[in-house]
């Protein structure tokens, strides 16, 4: 009795500490993820001591390095500072529990200071949605922004509203972000069905 007890006490314990949706809203900083895979080549870093760590929420964030492609005159190596493959490297990881099950969009907090940092790929329980691919930011450059754009053949800033995660079924799921460009810096992420909400703050 007293085994099936502690187990059960130390479920309560690792489930309170597994970001909740409330109300069609998640908001996870980008720091706090659970695993990270396929980090051989390209790894996210957490950053506290940064030039961009003041403004970050708890003044830190999490960067994809090495960073060898900060302009469009450096080589883009694929496979190696670039891919547009969603889940093939550079690979975050966060355990999350959904309670209103449906579409979520991503909001994601970056800073960007040129043209070849600012992509990244979203995706869900495994699977890399159409929906998920290319998010990319051109607009706010040099300091923390908000951004839900999806970058397409004919609008390379990308286009808002094409960014969301289908998510059919309540309970425990898993967002993930993998690496479209190295250098990328990313703060906090957002899931929220309403299409117009706007975050403010991480």
């Amino acid at each position: 009795m007293r085994s099936a007890f502690l187990f059960l006490a130390t479920c309560l314990v690792a489930s309170a500490e597994i970001p909740i949706e409330r109300n069609g809203l998640l908001a996870v900083e980008a720091e706090n993820f659970d695993r990270q895979k396929l980090a051989e080549v390209r790894k996210w870093v957490i950053v506290s001591d940064g030039a961009h760590s003041k403004g970050a929420g708890s003044d830190a964030y999490v960067e994809v390095l090495p960073d060898t492609r900060t302009t469009h005159d450096d080589e883009l190596v694929r496979g190696e500072n670039f891919t547009n493959e969603p889940g093939v490297m550079a690979v975050l990881e966060y355990d999350v529990s959904i309670t209103n099950p449906g579409r979520y969009f991503v909001w994601v907090r970056a800073y960007s200071t040129g043209t070849e940092d600012n992509g990244i790929h979203v995706g869900i329980d495994g699977s890399w949605p159409d929906s998920g691919q290319r998010m990319q930011w051109c607009e706010g450059k040099h300091e923390w922004t908000w951004a839900s754009k999806q970058r397409t053949a004919e609008q390379h800033c990308g286009v808002s509203g094409l960014i969301w995660l289908d998510i059919d079924e309540p309970g425990r799921h898993t967002v993930m972000f993998s690496m479209r460009e190295d250098g990328f810096e990313m703060d906090a992420w957002v899931l929220t069905s309403d299409p117009g909400h706007t975050p403010e703050s991480p």
